[in-house]
Order: structure tokens, then sequence, then C-alpha cells
């Protein structure tokens, strides 16, 4: 709503709003919302109604979304589940969908552009500031034992590759790191180095390996005794994930909330809320899917680069918005050779693509 309204209305508005004086309203952004859209706040009496509307402050917001966002989901899963059996029926599809639901999506992280701009001397500086909880825990076992075995050499070693190591530092980091421990300089040139240059597809197949996904730590190949490797807030036993942070000097209401989160199985949003607590910051304004978007979004925020972003993108959002509707409603229906399929798929097509 515009100012003059909310002027308008700031007594009712302070009133009708627990924990809002008159000054902070004025201070406060309002939304004008149906009644039907807001009945949750209605209900526990957190929102001023008139004329058949709410009128919702922003911290509210969220419930307003999250609403909209369930009924929508509701309506395209039903929509989903009635085409589901005509595309399961195609071959070439059934991969696709049995791996769906663990599958990775994002940047792959396998080219960077800051490449060989990271020098081996600043990596421990960087464990503490910008590596997320899993390669913090691999850089420290690294340095305390000067080994790792084969699931946290490759796990660290591909991340190490996606914040920009180049082979000739990766070979040097570890070279170093090893033969202070029981490994001589010969035998890792015979029994290390090769899979380093394998990681970097030097070798074997040639293959240039990507970094892994959370989802791919988290599901896949679990730690065992020694081993230092997979997600600590899934594999860390609740205790010693607590002791840890607790080291890191997380403060005792950032601790519960990430035990929370690990309790409900929410292990991502744990590793966002570990973000938070580290970088003090109450939005972190991405969704974490990978370890090295953790690493990026951390530089970002470290240097202000992302709040520049932000602002830019701030400024540019109507005309995206426009264009992006523009987009979307020119975009074509997939055809189907079966009529039935067809119409359900075009409703499907036709849900996501609404305003």
């Amino acid at each position: 709503i515009g100012e003059d309204l909310k002027n308008e209305l700031a007594n009712e508005l302070s009133i009708s709003t627990p924990g809002f004086s008159v000054p902070k309203v004025k201070e406060q952004t309002f939304y004008k919302v149906g009644l039907a859209d807001a009945v949750d706040l209605f209900r526990t009496r957190r929102v001023f109604i008139k004329d058949g509307f709410a009128y919702v402050p922003f911290k509210e917001i969220d419930v307003i979304v999250l609403n909209n966002y369930r009924t929508k989901l509701s309506k395209a899963l039903a929509l989903t589940a009635r085409s589901l059996p005509s595309i399961q029926s195609d071959e070439r599809l059934q991969p696709l969908l049995n791996h769906l639901s663990h599958s990775y999506v994002g940047p792959d992280y396998s080219v960077q552009k800051n490449t060989g701009k990271i020098s081996l001397e600043q990596i421990d500086a960087l464990s503490v500031k910008s590596f997320p909880l899993c390669m913090r825990q691999l850089h420290r076992a690294l340095r305390d034992s000067h080994h790792l075995r084969h699931g946290g050499r490759m796990q660290y070693g591909l991340f190490l590759k996606g914040i920009g190591l180049t082979l000739e530092q990766a070979l040097e980091f570890w070279k170093k790191e090893f033969i202070r421990g029981k490994v001589d300089a010969d035998k890792f040139d015979k029994g290390y180095a090769y899979s380093i240059r394998h990681n970097y597809g030097k070798e074997g197949k040639r293959t240039d390996y990507t970094p892994y996904s959370c989802m791919k730590i988290i599901m896949s190949n679990p730690p065992g005794q020694g081993d230092y490797h997979g997600c600590p807030f899934r594999h860390s036993d609740p205790e010693l994930l607590k002791q840890k942070l607790q080291s890191y000097k997380i403060p005792p209401s950032g601790i519960t909330q990430v035990l929370e989160l690990v309790k409900g199985m929410h292990f991502q949003l744990a590793c966002q809320k570990y973000f938070e607590l580290t970088h003090d910051v109450d939005d972190p304004g991405f969704s974490l899917n990978h370890p090295n978007q953790y690493f990026t979004e951390s530089q970002k925020l470290l240097s202000g680069d992302r709040e520049l972003k932000k602002e830019l993108n701030n400024s540019g959002n109507f005309q995206q918005k426009n264009n992006g509707q523009e987009s979307i409603n020119s975009g074509s229906i997939p055809t189907s050779s079966n009529a039935t399929a067809d119409t359900e798929l075009e409703g499907l097509e036709a849900y996501f693509t609404e305003d």
C-alpha cells in the first residue's frame, strides 16, 4: 500500500498488528491482501481487516506466500499424477524419472573463473571463513593427521578443484601434506598422484570430474571409522556435532536451531543456518545445494560483491519480470501422440505458466 493510505490507517494498523507502534508502522511495508488468502493471520488476530482485505506487514508475508505455494503445489501434484502413467510408458524417460529425486541440476562448478587465483597459503584462512562444515572438517583432519582416505580425498580434492586450484597446485598441496605424515615423496608419486591427475581428466578415461553436490554427499558413501568425508549434519552424532559447533564459537541459540533442523532431517537447511551464523546474516539470499556454492556465496558476501549485485538486481526487477512473463506467455506446449495424455500435459503446462 502507498504511504498516504498507510498514514491514514496508522492507528488501526498499530492496534491490530502485535508489536507495532505507530512510528514502527510508518517504517514498515504493508500489503493489502484478500481476506481469503490471510485466514491464518486473521484467525490469530495478527492483521488489520477492512472491507474484505487484510493489511499484512512485511514480516508476516511469508505466511501468505507459503499458503499460496502449498495450494499451487497441491494442484500441480494432482495434475502430474494424472499425466504420469502416460509419461512412464516412454522407456526413454524411465531412468530420468527413477533418479529425479536424487538429481542435482544446478551449476557443476567444473569451470571456475578464479582458476589459479587462489594460492595454497590462503587455504587455511579460507577454510575458516568460507568453507562449508564438511570441507572445513576434511581440511582440519588433513592438517592434523596428514592423510585422508579415498572418500575424503575425492570429496575434498574435487571441492578444491572447484574453488580454483590448478592440477599443479593440487599435486603440490597434497604432496606437501602427505609427506609430513607416513608417506614419502616416492610413495606419493606412485600411489596418490595418479588419482589427483585422474580427477582433473589427465589420466584414464580423461573424464573431467566435477565437485560433489550436497545431495551426492548426503545420499552416497557414508563415512566409516576413521573417515572424515560425508555431511556432518547427516552423518555425525548430534552430541559430537554440538561440540564441534561450540568449538567454532557458534552461539547456543544458533546451535539449538541447527540441531532442530538436523533432527527434522533438513540437512541442507542446517548447513545454510550454519552459513547465516558464521557470516552474521539473517537471510543469505540463496538456497544451498552445493559446497562450492557455499564457498562462492561466502566470498561474494565477504567482498561486498553480493550486496552490489543485489541492488542492481532490485533496480531491474520490474523490467525482468515483464520480459520473463512475455517469454513464458510465448512458450509453446509440447505435443503428444496420446490425446488424453496431451490434454493432461497441456493442463500441467498451462498451470505452471499462469500468473
